[in-house]
């Protein structure tokens, strides 16, 4: 499983690197520099500024323009920015960058979202007899492996004296998971927002327990180091734009709601039900942050998803400056 999820990484990785490989990376005859910003369908926030063209009227003055790149998850994303395809990362959920990390990857945290524990859940359908963490021992449960899911399973087990050898773990996508748990054939789903919110509504699904007091679920946002080092005024500029954007969405939930549903393919109801739950607030990468990373790390680490040893603290971390 990891050395395919390598693999994949790895290739993706080469395709974005070649296909960015063409964009200015300084001010050359005048010519303004391109920051190169990778983002998903779910990087609320950074989608936010580029629909309303805020980083490039921010940016402007200083001598910078804009280029945005789409990716489908996290992990390709990450190594593109290691190898040079891009500069800056929309946000990434918090199981990502560890894994980014132990494949050698050189980067420099420069924001996060304050927690949104409430995020992501263990869930039942609603009619099952389970009420408890430690009554899921001897039945099949369904997560993406090595998704904050993941983790967030593993401490909740943890807790309830349980451990993965407890239960059977069906390693799915949302996608498959939803579909399994629809038709009985999982116990129970540990899955995050918008799924979890979607599967709340049209499933009916209950809540087992989500992450308070167990995983966080911080959102984590990236950049290419060489790019952090050089360009410190940029990420001040664009950390400020992420920040007003947040306090934006968190003051109009409905609003935010009905523009990012059709992005993301779900309605608008239950886009606002999982924009409530998420924090949406920026804030400089903390050391309970940085340590809660470590504590992913070492929890894939054991589970052997993570090759080897990771040590977050010798990541770069971008400060602003005084």
């Amino acid at each position: 499983m990891q050395g395919k999820r390598r693999q994949l990484l790895l290739a993706g990785a080469g395709i974005a690197a070649w296909a960015l490989g063409g964009a200015a990376r300084a001010q050359v005859g005048g010519k303004p520099e391109t920051v190169r910003i990778g983002y998903q369908k779910s990087s609320t926030l950074m989608i936010l500024l580029k629909s309303r063209g805020t980083l490039e009227k921010a940016l402007a003055p200083q001598g910078v323009s804009v280029s945005w790149h789409e990716f489908t998850s996290g992990l390709p994303l990450l190594e593109a920015l290691n190898v040079g395809g891009l500069d800056l990362s929309a946000d990434v959920a918090d199981a990502v960058p560890p894994f980014a990390l132990a494949a050698g990857a050189k980067l420099t945290y420069y924001a996060i979202e304050t927690p949104s524990p409430t995020a992501q859940a263990i869930v039942v359908p609603r009619d099952s007899p389970l009420t408890s963490i430690a009554q899921l021992k001897g039945h099949r449960v369904a997560f993406a492996k090595g998704a904050g899911a993941h983790y967030l399973l593993l401490e909740a087990l943890a807790r309830n004296g349980l451990s993965m050898r407890d239960i059977e773990p069906a390693y799915l996508t949302p996608a498959d998971a939803r579909a399994a748990f629809e038709r009985g054939n999982v116990a129970a789903w540990v899955i995050w927002d918008p799924f979890l919110a979607a599967a709340q509504r049209q499933a009916q699904a209950r809540v087992l327990a989500d992450g308070t007091g167990l995983a966080s679920y911080r959102r984590f946002y990236l950049a290419a180091s060489d790019f952090a080092r050089r360009r410190a005024d940029v990420l001040a500029t664009v950390f400020d734009a992420l920040a007003q954007a947040g306090e934006w969405v968190k003051a109009n939930p409905a609003a935010a709601a009905e523009w990012h549903a059709p992005l993301i393919g779900l309605d608008a109801a239950t886009v606002e039900i999982a924009n409530r739950r998420r924090s949406y607030r920026l804030q400089a990468v903390d050391a309970p942050a940085l340590d809660e990373q470590q504590r992913i790390a070492d929890a894939f680490h054991a589970q052997q998803i993570i090759p080897r040893k990771v040590v977050v603290s010798a990541s770069a971390v971008w400060r602003r400056q005084a």
